[in-house]
């Protein structure tokens, strides 16, 4: 009789604590970024960025040598750099 309320205790009090508090902890693991995977994402950010300045620079040398190079192109951001329909650089694309 002892055994079964015993077992009982078990199944109904310390079991589901314990599975609730491992998978917890499983989640919260999970949800952190590795070091290598935020290395990775700064590394894409920085190269983001750069290609941003880069084409800046270009649309800049267009515009002085070029002038109207946008319209001729049917280019959507003939208004300006980054100022296209989809609020970005190139516009709604």
């Amino acid at each position: 009789m002892l055994s079964g309320i015993i077992a009982l205790v078990f199944v109904v009090v310390v079991a589901p604590i314990w599975i609730v508090a491992h998978y917890a902890t499983r989640w919260r693991t999970a949800r952190m970024l590795s070091r290598e995977h935020e290395r990775t994402l700064a590394d894409i950010w920085d190269l983001t960025q750069r290609m941003e300045t880069r084409m800046e620079t270009l649309e800049r040398i267009l515009d002085a040598d070029a002038p109207g190079w946008r319209a001729r192109a049917g280019d959507a951001t003939a208004a300006g750099p980054g100022r296209g329909p989809g609020g970005g650089p190139g516009g709604g694309r």
